[in-house]
């Protein structure tokens, strides 16, 4: 039998679930791409970014990782950012 602690904690994780649904929050797929090219054709109205997959961070155009490392790909920013990766502050200009 739950105690009234547990029974308050798992109501609370309920309606949590029922607010998330009812709010349209809805996660955008993360496509990385060998080429910065095809990530523009997935994205036209989107800027394309470099991710590093260890760091989880992402670069813009014009810093100075942007395209390098071998573990990385190129992806759409909103895809990037709704992944949980983040902007890489080092290198901008």
């Amino acid at each position: 039998m739950m105690s009234g602690r547990s029974h308050a904690l798992a109501s609370l994780a309920i309606l949590s679930m029922l607010q998330f649904i009812a709010s349209g929050a809805v996660a955008i797929p993360f496509t990385p791409f060998r080429y910065q090219h095809q990530a523009q054709r997935h994205c036209p109205d989107d800027t394309v970014v470099w991710i590093d997959f260890s760091k989880r961070k992402y670069y813009l155009k014009g810093q100075r990782l942007y395209g390098r490392g071998l573990n990385g790909s190129y992806a759409c920013r909103e895809e990037a950012r709704s992944s949980f990766y983040r902007r890489a502050l080092i290198g901008t200009r």
